[in-house]
């Protein structure tokens, strides 16, 4: 057994073992491959900011496990084990791999270790601890419990998420008329200019920094990393999947939200352009919808915004899908958690991120 550096050489046989870890199975859905292989191939924009190292546990000609070690310089005091995939559970194995990080964290002089983190918090946070038997939702991270049992084992400090279900035939009307002219006296959501893309995007990642500044696992976001992620996916997105707060003519917040586009991805297959064809074609095969991110600044915290970016959602999606989920929320987030257990319904699916002191 040994651990493997990535490499032109064998970054193929790499690629195919994390495509193999979604492919064929029941509930999971391979929608996240294209920033991995860009990752892999040096194609991504984040090699200009973040180190990567790419590495595999190797036995023989079989592949065990894998993950791209990554130290972001806008979070320069942790190391990161990212987009880790395992194929069963192997202690030795992640002995290999984790005795690794902790030689390249001491290397670097970081102070800390992260699991679960995926370079940045846009691209993945969390291991599923509660919901393996559900299906996993476009965006939405899937793997076995023991996954888990790896970083606990190892004394890491566990920083608990929970996500929200619920059928939207049991939402009603959000607010009454009153509550609703006094939001619109006030805020004026819009959908995202797709005419002006860029500079929305550019609005986007504006007001993620400032809304997120203080979130354990973010770190602040260039444009052109949300860029070289939004751009893509652009041929899926509607305007409306980007929505846009604005107060006094300035922009203060954003909800961003899809359909679950997974449902168009069969289970041979990885996203690319049979989806997007799909989804012009077909797009009643989808009845379930995700919120991923809702992010205002604090300034307009508890003033309404948030109110009235889920009523203007509200009309949106209302006799349109089934069912919403919502992503992760930090589970020590009370304001967050209130919101959710108020008009996101009940707790669905539970996440564990996992940092360690060294």
């Amino acid at each position: 057994m040994r651990l493997e550096k990535v490499t032109k050489e064998n970054r193929r046989q790499f690629i195919q073992f994390y495509r193999n870890q979604y492919l064929n199975k029941d509930n999971k859905r391979n929608s996240g491959n294209r920033i991995v292989e860009d990752i892999v191939k040096g194609k991504s924009i984040l090699s200009r900011s973040v180190g990567l190292e790419p590495v595999m546990i190797v036995d023989g000609d079989k592949i065990l496990m894998a993950a791209i070690i990554a130290h972001a310089q806008r979070m320069d005091d942790i190391l990161q084990i990212a987009f880790f995939e395992s194929l069963e559970y192997n202690g030795d194995a992640f002995e290999l791999l984790f005795n690794h990080a902790k030689e390249l964290a001491v290397e670097k002089g970081v102070s800390k270790i992260s699991a679960s983190l995926n370079i940045h918090v846009n691209y993945g946070l969390g291991f599923l601890d509660d919901g393996s038997d559900k299906w996993q939702s476009f965006g939405s991270s899937h793997n076995p419990p023991f996954y888990n049992k790896y970083f606990q084992d190892r004394g890491f400090d566990q920083i608990n998420l929970v996500s929200f279900y619920r059928e939207l035939d049991s939402l009603e009307d959000i607010i009454s008329e009153k509550l609703e002219k006094k939001l619109d006296d006030t805020y004026r959501v819009r959908t995202c200019d797709f005419r002006n893309f860029k500079k929305e995007i550019e609005l986007y990642s504006q007001v993620n920094n400032i809304a997120f500044a203080e979130h354990p696992f973010y770190y602040e976001r260039d444009t052109e990393e949300d860029w070289e992620l939004f751009k893509d996916f652009k041929y899926l997105l509607k305007e409306e999947n980007l929505l846009f707060i604005e107060k006094d003519n300035e922009t203060i917040g954003f909800l961003l939200w899809y359909p679950d586009f997974n449902k168009l991805i069969k289970p041979n297959e990885s996203l690319g352009l049979k989806t997007v064809v799909r989804n012009r074609l077909f797009p009643e095969r989808i009845n379930g919808m995700k919120i991923v991110e809702i992010g205002v600044i604090p300034s307009e915290w508890n003033k309404g915004a948030i109110l009235a970016l889920f009523n203007d959602l509200h009309k949106r999606v209302r006799g349109k899908y089934d069912y919403f989920e919502s992503s992760w929320i930090l589970e020590e987030n009370k304001k967050s958690l209130g919101l959710g257990l108020r008009w996101m319904g009940e707790e669905y699916k539970t996440y564990k991120a996992y940092l360690l002191n060294i």
